[in-house]
């Protein structure tokens, strides 16, 4: 009987990321950074009616996320350049 064996294109559990992996994850941060600020905002806003600072902040904060997202879109279709 002949061993399973995993195909050759499934890294190992163990196995480091590439560096292309590891490039892939540096392009995308801004984007995570960002949304993981705009859920503490959120989170913070969960047990309190917010004020109109808390509002602010929390459109700041999404504000930066969707720019993150853009600019990662952008970077994407091969524009160097920010098209607002």
């Amino acid at each position: 009987m002949n061993p399973i064996l995993p195909p050759a294109a499934v890294p190992l559990p163990d196995a480091e990321p590439t560096t292309a992996e590891l490039d892939v994850i540096d392009t995308e941060m801004p984007l995570v950074r960002a949304e993981v600020e705009l859920l503490d905002v959120e989170i913070a806003l969960l047990d309190r009616v917010p004020t109109e600072l808390d509002l602010r902040r929390w459109r700041r904060h999404l504000g930066r996320v969707l720019d993150a997202r853009r600019d990662l879109t952008n970077r994407a279709n091969g524009h160097s350049e920010v098209i607002a």
